[in-house]
């Protein structure tokens, strides 16, 4: 019984002295509360070696940089061209030709055998229409040119497997075009029972017939 009691306080004891190093909290605290106290911290990203205004200024720069590229533009981006359709045009009217590389261009100019407007636009990374060159005559524009430009570049862009236009009503919920049920009417020709269908040399309006061809030793 003696034994029994020792051990009960010691087991006593040992609660009460760890109940002693758990600190207080009053009666009214809340997670809630302990969140608003302490609120985290939102900092701005700033590079190294620049300050708030200059890194500023610097992604205004970018940003105009990039809509000036027109990044979501299609084909060459080194220099400005023009329509296949318009250079076809202009070949045909005799005011535009094949053009061709030409070899040591940039020493050829500095002694003053070229002009930088005989340099291909494509190998000098200009315009069509040397509008990039200072004093250069500039050439003329086609009404397919002024289409072109004025977005129908666009429609060069088509990703339809047809060439050209919106593709296939995948979705079914594109509009409708073409005439209605009902309102075109077929009519088939009938033809008679000894009809015989025209060959190649009715179409050619052959009529002479050739001589028939004749047998062994002309026989038969």
């Amino acid at each position: 019984m003696r034994t029994f009691s020792l051990a009960t306080t010691v087991i006593l004891a040992s609660v009460a002295g760890s109940a002693a190093f758990v600190p207080s909290q009053p009666s009214h605290f809340s997670p809630v509360a302990a969140s608003e106290a302490s609120p985290t911290a939102i900092f701005e990203y700033i590079p190294s070696g620049f300050t708030k205004e200059s890194w500023k200024k610097f992604q205004a720069k970018e940003e105009k940089k990039k809509k000036a590229q027109n990044l979501g533009r299609l084909g060459p981006k080194g220099f400005q061209s023009r329509s296949f359709q318009s250079f076809q045009e202009a070949l045909e009217r005799g005011e535009a030709g094949h053009l061709l590389p030409v070899m040591n261009a940039k020493e050829r100019v500095a002694r003053g055998e070229l002009k930088v407007e005989d340099i291909p636009y494509m190998q000098r990374g200009g315009a069509w229409d040397n509008s990039d060159v200072k004093g250069a005559k500039n050439k003329g524009w086609l009404k397919s040119d002024k289409e072109y430009a004025s977005g129908g570049y666009k429609k060069e862009q088509s990703v339809s497997v047809f060439g050209y236009g919106d593709g296939l009503d995948w979705t079914g919920e594109k509009a409708k075009k073409g005439p209605r049920p009902g309102e075109i009417s077929i009519s088939v020709p009938k033809f008679s029972k000894n009809y015989k269908p025209p060959n190649v040399k009715d179409l050619r309006g052959d009529t002479t017939e050739k001589p028939k061809k004749k047998g062994p030793f002309g026989l038969w």
